[in-house]
């Protein structure tokens, strides 16, 4: 058997005994021997496992007195821009002017989500709860900071909004609603027809985060099912259309990306070529022409919202130029036609 000394440290190194059962027992056997005949050796050891426990504790506690102090001020950041970081400007902030409009002297506004089913759910939190609930948070908190529009708060002072299922009649409270990643839905008949009925009676959809042809080709299979495309034809959005104006004079058609494709240097979500941001309307032809459903597609307008305190970059470029201007435009328009 060879035995190999090193840093006052020995062990027993024979390649036989490494296979397991009755050898390998035997190995640790003859470890045990040796250590237990060096006192100093055992102290030393034992020493060394209590420095290091010790040393990950303190550690541990670092760590965690970091995360909550790291906790605080993102949280104080997506609740004032930027809270950890004082030393920043707020020129970026400049894009969000706030206004003295009066277009809203007495009405109150509440984001209301819808709640759907998709292919592959399999627990409450689907596809339709994506970025929330900070990204319904978030926007209801710059629609009260630049519009005279009234957003209620709770008992806590947190801005309410609220999840409502399609084929609920509570879904007519509510003159807006918002729709997430539906390139997977899947509606009921009852949600067909319940959601057909709000609709016509002057309710308002956004339809917000979905990528792609495969995803476009679902939901545009399903919502024909709400409205026959001969009668309520899908119709591109052009760049003149008033709800690109409303507030916010916008020259582009957002496209906003998530905040993790952002660092990465891309727009999309895919890894593919970028493809172009759509936004799409279907119109009540009953009804003066009036827009019933906006469709942003190819565009994250969501993640705009909830992540605006992640990057500073991500703040200045996406959220305050992109995302709440044309999330701000889109409200504003829903609640004056």
């Amino acid at each position: 058997m060879r035995l190999i000394w090193r840093n006052r440290r020995y062990w027993v190194c024979w390649k036989r005994f490494r296979i397991i059962g009755r050898r390998r027992n035997f190995c640790w056997n003859w470890l045990s021997v040796l250590r237990s005949r060096s006192r100093k050796l055992r102290s030393n050891w034992i020493d060394l496992k209590i420095r290091k426990a010790y040393i990950v504790g303190v550690a541990a506690v670092a760590l965690i007195g970091i995360g909550i102090l790291w906790h605080t001020q993102i949280a104080g950041a997506q609740r004032g821009g930027w809270g950890w970081q004082t030393s920043w400007d707020r020129s970026a902030y400049e894009a969000l002017e706030y206004t003295e409009r009066t277009i809203f002297p007495d009405n109150r506004f509440i984001f209301c989500r819808l709640r759907y089913n998709s292919y592959g759910d399999r627990d409450i939190q689907g596809r339709w709860a994506i970025d929330y609930p900070a990204s319904d948070e978030h926007l209801s908190w710059r629609i009260s900071e630049l519009t005279t529009l009234d957003v209620p708060r709770d008992v806590n002072g947190k801005f309410e909004h609220a999840v409502v299922r399609i084929d609920d009649e509570k879904i007519f409270d509510y003159p807006f609603t918002y729709m997430i990643e539906p390139g997977w839905l899947r509606f009921t008949e009852d949600e067909v027809v319940n959601l057909r009925r709000y609709l016509l009676r002057g309710g308002f959809m956004m339809v917000d985060d979905f990528w792609g042809d495969e995803e476009w080709n679902n939901f545009e299979a399903e919502i024909s099912r709400v409205f026959d495309p001969e009668d309520y034809p899908i119709t591109e959005l052009e760049l003149d259309h008033p709800i690109f104006h409303m507030v916010f004079d916008l020259d582009v058609k957002p496209q906003v990306p998530t905040w993790m494709a952002w660092q990465a240097g891309r727009m999309s979500e895919d890894y593919g070529p970028n493809p172009e941001a759509h936004y799409r309307g279907i119109f009540d032809k009953n009804n003066d022409g009036r827009l019933m459903v906006v469709i942003c597609h190819n565009t994250d307008l969501g993640d705009g919202w909830e992540r605006e305190g992640e990057l500073r970059s991500y703040f200045e470029e996406v959220s305050a130029k992109l995302a709440y201007p044309m999330g701000i435009n889109i409200v504003v328009y829903a609640m004056t036609h």
